[in-house]
């Protein structure tokens, strides 16, 4: 006797459902309660390192499940494969969930568990995707795999360094994960932006030309920012990190101005992606200059993870849904209030990186301004990620 096939909840239909709407809640959960630990005095079990645990829970909670909605959708597209869904679905989100849970009370929990449960998510995703590229000989998407792995490294440094006591190795961890997911904004953000900016172009400015890109420019971008992570680890030249910071900043500033973003200024959706990758530009700039000791490191830390890396995934995010639920690629009313409170977030972040203002007056309003446009993502596109597609199709 066979029984009938039951679809998944619309959630577990796609990962980008999943994993967005994750993605989104804990943006907008975990500045409050950083800002509660850090200038309330609040006191929260999260290890033997609390004013480390903000940065690891952004960089190795929040990112891999952005990195994981997107992924885990576009390789569909990259191989015709049938999408993650229901119960394998839901186990890969319960592993990412399972490792918040542990970093969240890892006060209470021996170090090695929470390692072990923690350290989970990445390896499987990676596994995960190994397998599905070699099964269709998309070998050219291997180097995403990779990426993973090595963020599952950073990850491995900064739990061995709470265990150890050791803030070099948790900072090690740190600067693994800037580099890394530096890296991966340069790969997605570079397929993504110029094909999307051509695309809008030919539908609404015809006279227009494209976005251009320049094959060596595109190598030189991706090999200068690649090379960021082992001058950082193994050759440890202030010198030498800094030209090869300064490198990726202009390979990837010569990059963005050839994808002519002044021309899109009219589309939400499109701009910005645009004002992302120049957050990016900028926090190569001041990483340059960091390693010659002009502004302090913690510039290009937040101007890379307020600045490029949220607004990459709120922008990338709240295109995505819409596409892949068979909508029209309009913002929907009220969003383009995400784009202006992350901005907000970002430029006061920096502000305050730079000593121009007050510190805790600062910190306040870029968290404030991150927490609402996270808020926002998840009331506005809740409701979208929770309904069947529009058009019918599966999805």
């Amino acid at each position: 006797m066979t029984l009938p096939y039951s679809r998944p909840p619309v959630l577990l239909t796609f990962p980008f459902r999943l994993f967005f709407l994750l993605t989104g809640i804990y943006g907008a959960i975990i500045i409050p309660a950083w800002l509660g630990l850090f200038l309330a005095g609040w006191s929260l079990p999260v290890g033997p390192m609390p004013m480390e645990w903000h940065s690891h829970e952004m960089l190795y909670g929040m990112v891999p499940a952005a990195i994981a909605g997107f992924v885990l959708t576009a390789v569909c597209n990259w191989t015709g494969a049938s999408p993650l869904q229901g119960y394998r679905l839901l186990a890969l989100g319960l592993i990412w969930l399972a490792g918040r849970v542990v970093i969240w009370n890892a006060s209470y929990l021996p170090n090695i568990v929470v390692a072990v449960v923690d350290l989970l998510f990445l390896p499987v995703l990676a596994a995960y995707l190994f397998v599905l590229l070699q099964r269709h000989g998309n070998k050219r998407n291997l180097i995403l795999v990779a990426v993973i792995s090595v963020l599952f490294v950073g990850n491995l440094c900064m739990h061995m360094g709470y265990a150890e006591g050791s803030l070099l190795l948790v900072r090690t961890g740190k600067i693994i994960a800037l580099d890394v997911i530096a890296l991966v904004m340069v790969i997605i953000a570079g397929r993504i932006i110029p094909a999307f900016t051509t695309n809008w172009l030919r539908l609404n400015k015809p006279d227009s030309n494209g976005a251009k890109t320049f094959p060596a420019i595109e190598y030189l971008a991706l090999i200068s920012t690649l090379l960021m992570l082992p001058t950082d680890l193994f050759i440890k030249s202030p010198e030498v990190a800094g030209v090869i910071a300064l490198t990726a900043f202009l390979a990837n500033a010569i990059r963005l101005a050839g994808w002519s973003g002044w021309k899109i200024l009219s589309e939400p959706l499109l701009w910005i992606l645009h004002l992302g990758y120049s957050w990016l530009v900028l926090a190569l700039l001041l990483k340059s200059m960091s390693a010659f000791g002009l502004p302090t490191a913690s510039a290009w830390q937040h101007a890379l993870g307020t600045g490029a890396m949220a607004t990459l995934i709120l922008g990338v995010m709240t295109r995505v849904v819409l596409g892949h639920t068979g909508r029209p690629l309009k913002l929907p009313r009220f969003a383009t209030l995400i784009y202006a409170a992350i901005s907000l977030a970002a430029v006061f972040r920096l502000l305050t990186a730079f000593s121009v203002m007050d510190y805790q007056i600062g910190l306040m309003i870029s968290g404030v301004a991150w927490t609402l446009a996270f808020a926002l993502f998840v009331l506005i596109y809740w409701p979208l990620l929770n309904q069947p597609r529009v058009d019918g199709r599966p999805g």
